[in-house]
């Protein structure tokens, strides 16, 4: 094997982790549709016959986006399943919003996502709903642990309170707002877990 074709094989590996990574960070910097597919090409680096194999088309990468944010455990959504924390405890976290990586604050991905592709039967508004049940779900089985005897009706006020923040933290670009919501969460907790008189 010559020096050219190593040269060829080692620039074409990994390409779709680079793909994605890149897609990543353009689509929190700048937002998905203002991201066009010869940038993200660009950023990876690879060629756009590159990018197209991987990503016959765009709706294709922002589902591959998505699903790699649900795997990485970079999401809010993620501490609800943290056997480290106690129920209380995860459900509180959810208002410590992750430390931006980029300037300014980007609010939920999955939210961003679904604004971004509004109609619902879309593919890509069908799973950020998708996340956002299961967020709900996750939530109410810790308000469940925890005694509440609305379990489902309280899981609701709080991921409400959780996508609220997150949105307001993006929209005020203050990535701390998620204490207002937090000391929200804890009142509602308290009358939740109240014993009944």
């Amino acid at each position: 094997m010559d020096a050219t074709t190593t040269k060829t094989q080692r620039r074409g590996r990994g390409g779709r982790e680079r793909i994605l990574g890149a897609a990543a960070l353009l689509f929190a910097n700048q937002g998905i549709n203002a991201t066009g597919m010869e940038q993200v090409a660009e950023a990876a680096p690879v060629s756009k016959r590159t990018l197209y194999a991987h990503f016959p088309a765009k709706s294709d990468l922002v589902m591959a986006y998505l699903r790699e944010l649900t795997t990485s455990g970079q999401t809010l959504e993620s501490v609800l399943t943290r056997e480290d924390l106690d129920p209380r405890e995860r459900i509180l976290r959810l208002f410590d919003l992750p430390a931006p990586h980029t300037s300014p604050v980007r609010g939920c991905p999955f939210i961003d996502a679904a604004v971004e592709f509004p109609d619902p039967r879309s593919a890509v508004h069908a799973y950020a709903r998708e996340q956002k049940t299961l967020m709900a779900q996750l939530v109410t089985e810790l308000a469940t642990e925890l005694g509440a005897t609305e379990p489902a009706a309280l899981a609701e006020q709080l991921v409400t309170l959780a996508d609220g923040a997150a949105s307001r933290a993006m929209v005020l670009d203050q990535p701390d707002y998620g204490r207002h919501a937090r000391a929200a969460a804890e009142i509602l907790l308290c009358r939740a877990l109240a014993p009944a008189n």
